[in-house]
């Protein structure tokens, strides 16, 4: 099983626009990060958590020829924007993309992307094939997808574990189940936007947190803000068992 972190950025993704702080004007490669996405590749299926506006940017640089499946997080706009470039993997496998999605996402995704889902036939639209998620786990091409309950401030989303691998992003608290279904973890990806507290994501030492109480092999932070600081100086600061995710880290693992 591979994992890819195609985008580790917040919402305004790094650099941000019009900012000048040390962490956006930084030259290394490390340092910039779009929008946070990831992609799993196990056992020939291609899965891919989340599209947000830099899919189709995230698609050509990691030179992705399939993908079977889209599983959304939540409905943000960072989560959801790219969607409209399923195109591409429509005309490839003549077929739609299967979106797995709570009840709920799915009604934002249907607002957002009304002419995809209009009975008016219109050419060259993407084609999505809404797949409902509930709280209990999901089969995608013979892959058991174990949904986990977390909480974005007061919005429920959902993080997901496949075998021995995980991955929660946006999440500031996660309920006791979630931290059950955690247990027996050997890699953790998590969200940590900046040092300092914030209403709705985890700060780094919140994450650094559920990290040690879980003691994966490896963990990943994840969905990381420009107030981080730079990579190479906020790396040095943590733990032998974890590092701070970039935009095209690819990991190879048995699971």
């Amino acid at each position: 099983m591979r994992f890819t972190f195609l985008g580790t950025g917040t919402s305004q993704g790094v650099p941000v626009i019009a900012c000048d702080c040390t962490a956006c004007k930084s030259a290394d490669p490390r340092d910039k990060r779009l929008r946070s996405s990831l992609l799993l590749e196990k056992d020939g299926a291609v899965l891919l958590f989340d599209a947000g506006p830099d899919f189709r940017q995230q698609m050509l640089r990691q030179n992705v020829k399939r993908l079977d499946s889209i599983i959304l997080t939540h409905e943000h706009k960072d989560h959801i924007a790219g969607m409209d470039d399923v195109r591409a993997f429509n005309y490839r496998s003549n077929d739609a993309v299967d979106i797995y999605a709570e009840a709920r996402v799915q009604e934002a995704i249907k607002r957002e992307y009304s002419y995809v889902f209009s009975s008016s036939g219109y050419p060259g639209i993407p084609r999505m094939r809404l797949k409902t998620i509930e709280n209990s786990p999901f089969m995608i091409k013979g892959i058991e997808i174990i949904p986990i309950r977390v909480m974005h401030w007061n919005l429920e989303i959902l993080g997901f574990r496949v075998n021995n691998f995980a991955y929660i992003t946006d999440a500031s608290s996660i309920p006791k189940r979630g931290i059950e279904l955690l247990k027996g973890v050997e890699y953790l990806v998590i969200n940590a936007l900046r040092k300092e507290r914030h209403l709705s994501h985890f700060s780094l030492d919140e994450a650094l947190s559920i990290i040690d109480s879980i003691n994966p092999r490896k963990g990943y932070i994840t969905h990381i803000g420009h107030q981080m600081g730079l990579y190479e100086k906020v790396q040095k600061e943590l733990p032998r068992n974890v590092l701070l995710a970039y935009d095209g880290l690819s990991v190879d693992i048995e699971g």
